[in-house]
C-alpha cells in the first residue's frame, strides 16, 4: 500500500496509528497511554540515538583490552601461563583444534566487531538518510539483536574451566582481566542494540509525517 503521491509501504506513523511496545496494542495517534498495560506511548523513543551511541562506545572501548590483556591464566607446578584471545585461536590451531579454533575467532572478533560496523551502520542511516530499501535494514538490525549473545562463548568456556580445572597446587586456571573486560563490552553492545529504535529506519526513507 502506498500514501498519495509518495512511494513505499504506508506505515502506521503516516496512518495516525501509534503501538505500545510493552504489549503490542495499537492506538490512535494522540494516545499517550496505553489502554492494556498502561505504559508510556510514543511515536518514536526520545534520545535513542544517543543511548545507542552511547553504549555502543562503551561496548567498542571496553573491547580493546579483552583483547590486549589475558583472558585466561593457567599455572602448573612448573609454568604459569596468559593466553588472549587471539593467543587462544593460535594455540588451539597449533594442536590441530581447528574447528573449535575457528568457532572461537568467529564468536570472539568476527561477531563483535560485525555487531560494532552493523550498528554504527544503523544509526548512520537514521542520522544522515541514505537510499537503501528499508527491509534490508530491519533485516540487518533484527540478525545483530539476535546474533549478539553467541559473542560470549569466550567467556562461558573460562568460567567453565576455571570451575572444573582447580586441583590445588597441581594446576589451577582463572580468569583474567579480559574476561570481564569481554563480558562487559558483549552486554554494552547488546544494550546499545536494544536501544536503537528500529521505526526510524522507516523515516529515513521519506520526510517525517
Amino acid at each position: 500500500m502506498e500514501i498519495a503521491g509518495k512511494p513505499g509501504p504506508l506505515t502506521a506513523r503516516a496512518a495516525g496509528l501509534m503501538a505500545c511496545r510493552r504489549c503490542g496494542r495499537v492506538h490512535p495517534g494522540e494516545a499517550q497511554i496505553c489502554q492494556r498495560c498502561g505504559g508510556p506511548i510514543s511515536s518514536r523513543e526520545i534520545k535513542s540515538l544517543q543511548r545507542v551511541w552511547a553504549w555502543l562506545f562503551a561496548g567498542m572501548i571496553l573491547y580493546i583490552p579483552a583483547n590486549i590483556y589475558p583472558m585466561l591464566l593457567t599455572s602448573t607446578l612448573v609454568s604459569k601461563r596468559e593466553s588472549t584471545i587471539i593467543g587462544g585461536v593460535i594455540d588451539l590451531a597449533h594442536h590441530g583444534s581447528y574447528g573449535v579454533a575457528l568457532i572461537v575467532f568467529v564468536a570472539s572478533v568476527m561477531i563483535p566487531i560485525g555487531k560494532f560496523i552493523a550498528i554504527s551502520y544503523l544509526a548512520l542511516s537514521v542520522q544522515w538518510p541514505i537510499r537503501q530499501h528499508s527491509h534490508l535494514r530491519h533485516r540487518l538490525y533484527e540478525v545483530t539483536d539476535f546474533i549478539g549473545r553467541w559473542s560470549m562463548i569466550d567467556v562461558f568456556v573460562v568460567a567453565i574451566l576455571s570451575s572444573l580445572v582447580q586441583l590445588d597446587t597441581v594446576a589451577t586456571i582463572n580468569p583474567g582481566i579480559a574476561a570481564v573486560s569481554f563480558a562487559l563490552s558483549v552486554a554494552f553492545t547488546m544494550l546499545s542494540a536494544q536501544s536503537f529504535d528500529s521505526r526510524t529506519i522507516w523515516d529515513s526513507d521519506r520526510p517525517a509525517e
